[in-house]
């Protein structure tokens, strides 16, 4: 948050912020680009939305239908699709919930595992040579500050939901 002077000007801060930011925003879009890669080379190649539905049922097996929606951010006519595409590559199984009948439960198959796998294992072996390219100094910074990051992040999202729930 910039700091307003007496005269109505900021301390300069928000300029200096924004030129972070956008370097900040160049940085990420190396990691991402570097993040897809690995899992555009599995095959089955899923779509990131998918692979996304997939790790978030295996990691949150409790999720029905309408909660994978949820977390996903979409409707559930698109979940639904998204897990039927899941479903038809052999990656997902959609059965009934043992404790209610009239609920679907999502399980990810062995091979929807595997797949998970791979692309974790593949995520981690491209990292790492990117980060043979970096000086301790830099992993170092870098580990820092990603996880400062991610703990401000999470914070935000933790208060959000809060005042929306």
């Amino acid at each position: 948050m910039a700091v307003w002077c007496a005269d109505g000007s900021d301390d300069g801060r928000w300029d200096s912020r924004r030129t972070q930011a956008g370097q900040l925003a160049e940085a990420v879009e190396s990691l991402v680009a570097c993040w897809l890669m690995a899992a555009e080379e599995t095959r089955p190649r899923l779509p990131a939305r998918q692979l996304l539905a997939l790790r978030t049922v295996k990691s949150r097996p409790e999720l029905n239908m309408t909660a994978l929606a949820e977390h996903l951010g979409v409707g559930l006519p698109t979940a639904s699709r998204l897990c039927d595409r899941l479903e038809a590559a052999g990656l997902l199984e959609r059965t009934v919930q043992p404790s209610d009948r009239r609920e679907v439960q999502l399980v990810v198959t062995a091979y929807g595992q595997r797949l998970l796998t791979d692309v974790a294992e593949r995520r981690v072996r491209r990292l790492a040579s990117v980060f043979e390219a970096m000086t301790p100094a830099q992993r170092i910074a870098l580990e820092h500050g990603l996880s400062g990051f991610h703990q401000a992040h999470t914070s935000s999202r933790r208060s959000e939901d809060r005042a929306d729930g």
